[in-house]
């Protein structure tokens, strides 16, 4: 009877633990219950991994103090498989690398190049901007000579106002270019707003239009490599691949030297980081060249020359149109 009674306790105590904490029992002994899936907080799919399977975002822990935070924010800066980083020190050291690696299919490890040319000309005009203090803006004309609008313009004279002095100041200006009748009277009114101003406005408007125009730039210079790579029968989107990761390079570089000149206010180092850009940039475009079309030296350097002179052609285009409108929007 005692022996009855112990294995009815036996199979009671399983019963009444499961009841306890909802565990399902079978034949008398109490099944541990599967514990509820991990839901992404995005989209509500069940998670399988440090990432959504349906929307990619990653596994977070929720956010409970600041030093929490703080230490999430670093991690996701300092960590060795951050895209950032290992982009960044790609474009910096290796020419070419993040063209070939992208045309190769591996891609993910790295930022967009279009994302990343994007950011990198944010980061250098808002710097170069910062750092502007004085702007001369020539305006190449028909004629023999140059026309400029200084920023600070002569003094007034007595019983002249702003408004007559910037009228008198911008008589001087010619233009002998296609449309003049439309053109020079727009021109005349940019420039007198422009004196009256003292160029700030004009200066304003010359650095918020320039980043667009400059990335105006590109198409147009991908277009003009695609004859130098005929015999490589290369799609014109891998001459832009190749533009927009040289034109990042170039944007990061000038960026970090003007942070540089900014933070250590010494013409002996302006001086130095200038000679070594200027020397280190086209050796970077040539090597690019090299790496991502394969070619030997005599050609790349060759194709280099022409793309040089195409740089030179199109920016001088672009500024002289992106000054023109920016006079014409006064």
């Amino acid at each position: 009877m005692s022996a009855d009674r112990e294995v009815a306790a036996t199979n009671i105590e399983p019963a009444v633990a499961a009841a306890a904490t909802g565990a399902p029992v079978v034949s008398g002994v109490a099944t541990p219950r599967a514990s509820a899936p991990v839901l992404c907080a995005n989209c509500g799919v069940p998670l399988s991994g440090h990432y959504c399977s349906n929307c990619g975002q990653r596994v977070e822990h929720a956010v409970h103090s600041l030093s929490h935070f703080l230490g999430e924010v670093a991690e996701d800066l300092t960590h060795a498989d951050s895209r950032l980083w290992r982009t960044i020190g790609a474009l910096l050291f290796k020419p070419g690398y993040l063209t070939q690696e992208f045309l190769a299919g591996r891609r993910v490890k790295y930022l967009p190049p279009l994302r990343l040319y994007l950011v990198l000309s944010l980061f250098f005009f808002l710097i170069a901007t910062a750092n502007n203090r004085h702007v001369t803006l020539k305006i190449i004309s028909g004629g023999d000579d140059d026309i400029s609008i200084p920023a600070v313009a002569q003094p007034l004279q007595p019983g002249e106002d702003r408004r007559q002095h910037a009228e008198k100041v911008c008589a001087k200006l010619r233009y002998d270019g296609p449309w003049q009748s439309l053109l020079l009277p727009a021109l005349r009114t940019g420039c007198q707003n422009a004196v009256e101003d003292d160029g700030r406005s004009l200066r304003e408007d010359f650095f918020h239009n320039l980043p667009r125009a400059i990335f105006v730039m590109v198409p147009i210079l991908a277009a003009a490599m695609k004859p130098l790579y005929r015999r490589q029968r290369r799609y014109y989107v891998e001459h832009l691949l190749f533009l927009l990761h040289n034109h990042s390079f170039v944007f990061l570089w000038l960026g970090l030297f003007v942070l540089i000149t900014l933070v250590i206010p010494i013409e002996a180092v302006a001086s130095t980081l200038a000679f070594v850009f200027g020397i280190y940039i086209p050796f970077y475009y040539y090597r690019s060249m090299r790496q991502v079309y394969g070619e030997g030296t005599g050609r790349t350097l060759g194709k280099f020359a022409v793309l040089s002179l195409a740089y030179l052609v199109t920016a001088g285009l672009v500024l002289v149109a992106t000054g023109l409108y920016s006079v014409l929007v006064q």
